[in-house]
């Protein structure tokens, strides 16, 4: 019987053939971390050692609250500032335009590799499987002893199976199609799983589109989820490469899965995750001409270039109804959408457009909600009180979706405008 993604990736990290279920110890080949590195290093304090285990290893990237809109963000970045230089650890990103949010900088800085094992201490890690990297979320207290040890043991996820095949229709994208995926599976569908991603579908679609996939697998449960690093991935990495252990590697056909489902992007329309739950799905039409007060582009999911081209495609030209944030996902997506004209058409539209980072996504600024506000938003959750005010109202949806809401003011289908 052949082995899954998972079976293999976790197997070279602790140097022996391993199953699904089996509890393997391994050193993780990088440790990210953000905003919240100032308490993780206080918790690394406590263990009593003072060195990290490879300074080279942590990553830290200041994205939450950027710049700090309080004096408590201000403090977690300060003690972030002064852990990493104590540690001699170079890959810091602080609050300045070589940043961003922290999964899109991760992947821009040529640290997501095929085959390597990278955990987070924020949820969405798993967006680096669009890399074909093992990456997952840990808590903080995990963090702070994978600094002092350099080990993690992990169980060995069984794995499942999406075969995707065909390609989207016009104003259809992948959000639209893990919207879908999330709906059928359920948040806790894929509880301690990896998800993989397989077929001609996912071989067409774009990395920004296979990182927007791969980041909502978390909110399926999954411990993972992953696509294959075909001949797209290895031209982005290369030459950004942070570290020389990786390894393409994918799952052998005779895998054995817990469970396998089977799409055609072709049949695939707009929706949305209504509120207070992710896997609260319904197509456009069930929800077409729900008003809404604000319209949200940017995030881990949905803030990369193409993301705000979409938004420009169905903006351009015209005027919003309604108060619509953008915020690209790094600096470096910013510098490019203003250099081939997206921020432009996104300004003269009415859109405010605001620096990197990951502000009104959970709620800290530039864009938290008042009682009885409904907002449509491209990012990851939509529970209850996520944007600042527990009695408000969120709608995940697609770039495309977003910006033609804006446009009404009603929750709308992008295709009538396209």
């Amino acid at each position: 019987m052949g082995k899954t993604f998972a079976e293999k990736a976790l197997g070279r990290a602790a140097g022996r053939e391993v199953s699904a279920n089996e509890v393997v110890t391994v050193e993780p080949d990088f440790c990210m971390s953000h905003d919240n590195t100032g308490p993780i290093s206080r918790t690394f304090k406590k263990i009593g050692v003072t060195s990290a285990w490879k300074p080279e290893r942590l990553v830290v990237i200041l994205d939450h609250g950027v710049p700090a809109p309080s004096s408590d963000h201000a403090v977690n970045h300060k003690e972030a500032r002064e852990f990493m230089a104590a540690q001699g650890a170079l890959n810091f990103y602080d609050v300045t335009s070589a940043g961003g949010v922290c999964h899109q900088k991760f992947c821009e800085e040529g640290f997501a590799l095929p085959g390597l094992v990278v955990i987070g201490s924020d949820s969405h890690t798993c967006t680096y499987g669009a890399f074909g990297t093992f990456a997952t979320g840990i808590g903080r207290t995990e963090m702070a002893a994978a600094w002092a040890t350099g080990q993690i043991w992990l169980k060995v996820p069984e794995s499942i199976k999406i075969n995707v095949t065909g390609r989207f229709n016009r104003g259809v994208t992948a959000k639209d199609f893990i919207l879908k995926v999330m709906g059928d599976v359920k948040s806790d569908g894929a509880d301690y799983m990896s998800v993989e991603f397989h077929g001609d579908g996912i071989e067409g679609m774009s990395i920004a589109g296979r990182m927007t996939l791969c980041n909502l697998g978390i909110e399926m449960g999954a411990k993972n989820a992953v696509c294959r690093p075909d001949g797209k991935i290895l031209d982005f990495i290369k030459g950004r490469e942070k570290s020389r252990n990786w390894e393409a590697l994918w799952a052998d056909a005779d895998a054995e899965y817990a469970r396998e489902i089977n799409y055609d992007l072709g049949e695939i329309e707009p929706g949305v995750a209504k509120p207070h739950t992710v896997d609260n799905y319904a197509a456009i039409g069930e929800v077409a001409g729900t008003k809404v007060s604000q319209a949200f582009l940017g995030t881990c999911t949905n803030g990369r270039l193409e993301d705000l081209r979409a938004a420009a495609e169905i903006l351009s030209g015209k005027r919003i109804t309604v108060r619509m944030i953008v915020i690209p996902a790094s600096w470096e997506v910013y510098r490019a959408a203003m250099r081939d004209g997206t921020i432009d058409t996104l300004l003269d539209a009415g859109c405010i457009v605001c620096n990197s980072g990951c502000g009104p996504c959970l709620g800290a600024h530039m864009g938290t909600l008042a009682p009885g506000e409904t907002c449509i938003s491209t990012a990851n959750r939509n529970f209850k009180g996520r944007m600042g005010n527990k009695d408000s109202f969120i709608f995940l949806a697609s770039p495309y979706t977003v910006a033609a809401s804006a446009l009404a003011g009603e929750i709308s289908d992008p295709r009538e405008v396209l």
